[in-house]
């Protein structure tokens, strides 16, 4: 089966499975698992920030950065298309009680700076008070430039904002920049990291920013359910992942790469954009059906709708790529 649905479907490698079997083991609540305190401070160091904090998955990450940087009442910059405005269940504001204001994303993935600074409120009892700026990278396989992210970041400092990174796939960004975490993670006072996409963890994120943030941020993820006990299984498989899976990211790039231009010759089927692991296009809906069922005659998954995301992963290989341009041919080749 080749699944092309997201980089969330990757299994652990033989290797990381060893390493997590082989993990020293202790209670994580207490602090006291030596294998989550190693991967925390490493990660915290190869960041550049003082602390790390694990979680064992990035919607909770996400979440417990944003109740630890806001109040109730509080408000949060953040983009239409986000990921912790859009795809996580609206926590924020359920559980966080932090009202969202989101902002239209600009076709490259930003946030126009000009309506960034005109979505903060004055301080004014009629307003929520505007805390965060939250961005994305990369953002629908989209790398945020790094120009960008200097001005708004220092936007927001100018507003008296705290910054905060959901960057799920970060690592995505840094090996297709040639840059290290410590420079992606910079501007921003917390970012979130997920191990378990591209990098093939089973399980596990972590959030990254100061001492006094991630103690903070302790309290909280041990309010929403995120403490755990003997986590060192899922520490062992993110460090796992940080040291040897990375660099591998730029196969999926270069794969993904391939794809696009493969999938851009198809008749009835257009690539509306290609970066890092990703390859959007959109599908004329007459074909929507019929396809969806050839697809997975031949075992390949997708969520195939009229605009469809094909998402490349460590557990991908160039004859799959192959296999799936020659499949979708066929396809189309018998249709004309």
């Amino acid at each position: 089966m080749i699944d092309l649905r997201s980089d969330t479907v990757t299994r652990p490698s033989p290797a990381m499975r060893e390493a997590m079997l082989a993990a020293a083991l202790g209670d994580d609540v207490w602090g006291d698992d030596p294998t989550v305190n190693a991967f925390q401070q490493d990660l915290a160091e190869r960041a550049g920030k003082e602390a790390a904090l694990l979680f064992p998955s990035g919607t909770q990450s996400n979440l417990v950065g944003l109740m630890a940087h806001c109040e109730r009442g509080d408000e949060y910059i953040v983009g239409q298309s986000a990921h912790t405005y859009r795809y996580e269940g609206g926590g924020a504001a359920v559980l966080g009680s932090i009202q969202p204001q989101p902002i239209e994303n600009a076709s490259d993935g930003t946030l126009p700076l000009e309506k960034i600074d005109a979505a903060v409120k004055a301080d004014d009892p009629h307003f929520a008070r505007t805390r965060l700026l939250a961005l994305e990278n990369t953002i629908a396989g989209k790398v945020l430039p790094g120009d960008y992210l200097q001005k708004a970041t220092a936007l927001a400092r100018q507003h008296g904002l705290a910054t905060h990174l959901d960057g799920a796939r970060l690592f995505n960004a840094m090996v297709a920049t040639d840059s290290s975490l410590e420079a992606m993670c910079r501007p921003f006072d917390s970012v979130s990291l997920c191990f378990s996409k591209g990098l093939g963890a089973p399980i596990g994120s972590a959030l990254v920013g100061s001492h006094a943030f991630i103690t903070k941020a302790r309290r909280w993820r041990k309010v929403v359910g995120g403490g755990m006990r003997q986590s060192g299984l899922i520490a062992a498989a993110c460090q796992y992942a940080l040291d040897h899976h990375v660099e591998e990211l730029k196969d999926d790039h270069r794969r993904a790469a391939r794809l696009g231009e493969g999938l851009a010759a198809m008749p009835g089927l257009t690539v509306t954009s290609q970066a890092t692991n990703m390859v959007f296009t959109q599908v004329e809906k007459g074909h929507i059906a019929s396809l969806a069922a050839w697809l997975k005659e031949h075992d390949i998954l997708l969520d195939l709708v009229y605009a469809t995301r094909f998402v490349v992963h460590r557990d991908i290989n160039d004859s799959d790529i192959e296999r799936v341009i020659e499949v979708i041919k066929a396809y189309f080749d018998r249709q004309a």
